[in-house]
């Protein structure tokens, strides 16, 4: 949850940049149907249907008030397989193109490095 404030703070700071900030929520990472751990502090299956995964998304959404557009990756996970994200990654999109590629979270899941990529290509 502290990458979570961090993540938050950044939005607050680039708002006045020309950037848009997108959360992608992906399959459920740590399912009590899958790799469960007992520190989650949401308790969800896996979800079965879009809708159940819709849900799972509004719950996030719910807790984190992030202030950006949050979409739902599909069934198929289909943003999750071409980016890598499980269970999350943070990427910079840049006419079309990655920029930049973070490692996988949570242990190489790295904001201040983002945000080092992100400052060199808005030169800030």
């Amino acid at each position: 949850m502290h990458q979570l404030v961090i993540f938050k703070d950044m939005l607050e700071r680039y708002s006045k940049h020309p950037v848009d900030f997108l959360v992608v929520y992906i399959e459920e990472a740590h399912p009590l149907d899958g790799w469960s751990l007992d520190s989650n502090q949401f308790k969800l299956q896996k979800p079965k249907h879009m809708k159940e995964r819709v849900q799972a998304a509004e719950m996030f959404v719910e807790h984190a008030k992030v202030d950006c557009p949050i979409v739902v990756d599909g069934m198929e996970n289909e943003a999750n397989n071409a980016y890598g994200a499980l269970p999350e990654r943070l990427y910079i999109i840049l006419n079309g193109n990655i920029a930049y590629e973070g490692g996988k979270g949570p242990l190489l899941y790295d904001l201040n490095e983002l945000e080092l990529a992100l400052k060199k290509i808005i030169s800030v």
